[in-house]
């Protein structure tokens, strides 16, 4: 188990010489099992299987499922599409505000599809390596009340509407804590909470809006072992001090080529947080061969070499296709790779 944050497992790496390697890769292991995003996002036994071999095969420090940003609009009755080969869709329809009388009463726990990612948790908790962090993905407030509303509905409320949002807001806070509760008793040991809508906002709105929520959502549990990763796709140099701010145990960034200087985030954070990023999941790692990806990882490696609190992973979630030997290259290199610029083969 991790302790009070996952601050201390990832300095105490540090100081050993090296770093946790934690690639954002769910959806490739669909390959290792010859199974489909509607199977695995539907099926606990076949998402697990992914997960398991994943593990398996390139044996990360910490293991997420399939990422997936419908899973609580879905449990709330919005209208969702269920492609076989691509993530399922929160398509947009109408929205009042009157509705949340209603929702307010629906028992999440007992929707299917969020309950199958509460028992893939329980299988990954009992089946995987102990050494192995296992992570969950919520959606964030924010990006749930876009996917509620529509995101450009979202948007303007935050300046012609703020009152309404707000109610919004607060009800998605109310419904991803029970979520997470369901998730940290199936044994979930960190909750990435996923706000990727909220990048379009300023660093006023953005409080106003997700990052004061997302402090609420991790106050309700900060007593327990369970560590919180707060990931915002997309540029967000402008937002860094608000995501810290809402006091999460690490934030998640996306890669150079979206904007973000992770070197230049750690000095400003000041080592208040752990960074987890920043290869892009669509460069090299996607379309070049292992030798790139290997220069690509090494740079961050040597880039990020002066910060203890630094895990390598990806910018956000790898894509179905990327190719395996790549995944084993970004691993491996990041296994191999110690503190001073030395490789242990």
């Amino acid at each position: 188990m991790i302790q009070k944050t996952i601050s201390k497992i990832v300095r105490d790496a540090y100081v050993a010489g090296r770093r946790l390697v934690a690639p954002l890769m769910g959806f490739p292991g669909l390959r290792l099992t010859g199974s489909t995003i509607k199977l695995a996002q539907q099926n606990y036994g076949e998402h697990y299987k992914v997960l398991r071999m994943l593990v398996k095969k390139f044996n990360p420090d910490i293991i997420f499922p399939l990422m997936d940003l419908s899973v609580e609009a879905n449990a709330l009755g919005r209208y969702t599409v269920f492609p076989k080969k691509d993530p399922a869709i929160v398509l947009k329809e109408h929205f009042d505000i009157a509705e949340l009388t209603m929702q307010k009463h629906i028992n999440i726990g007992f929707d299917a599809r969020l309950m199958g990612y509460v028992e893939t948790m329980k299988l990954m908790n009992i089946g995987l390596p102990e050494e192995v962090l296992k992570g969950a993905y919520v959606t964030g407030p924010y990006s749930l009340a876009g996917l509620i509303m529509g995101a450009d509905e979202a948007a303007m409320a935050t300046l012609l509407d703020p009152d309404k949002l707000t109610t919004l807001c607060e009800f998605t806070t109310e419904k991803i804590q029970e979520y997470v509760r369901l998730l940290i008793g199936a044994g979930a040991q960190i909750i990435f909470i996923l706000e990727p809508t909220a990048v379009m906002l300023g660093p006023v709105q953005f409080e106003q809006f997700s990052s004061r929520f997302v402090r609420h959502i991790n106050d309700s549990f900060k007593y327990t072992d369970v560590a919180t990763v707060y990931h915002t796709c997309g540029n967000t140099m402008h937002l860094i001090e608000k995501m810290v701010d809402s006091q999460v145990d690490a934030i998640s960034l996306d890669s150079p080529e979206a904007g973000v200087d992770l070197p230049r985030v750690a000095e400003r954070v000041n080592g208040e947080v752990i960074l987890f990023g920043n290869i892009n999941p669509t460069g090299h790692i996607l379309r070049s061969k292992p030798e790139a990806v290997e220069k690509e990882v090494m740079q961050l490696l040597k880039a990020m070499e002066p910060y203890s609190n630094f895990v390598l992973s990806t910018g956000c979630d790898l894509p179905q296709e990327t190719p395996f030997e790549n995944i084993e290259a970004f691993i491996k290199t990041g296994r191999n790779y110690r503190i001073g610029g030395t490789i242990c083969d």
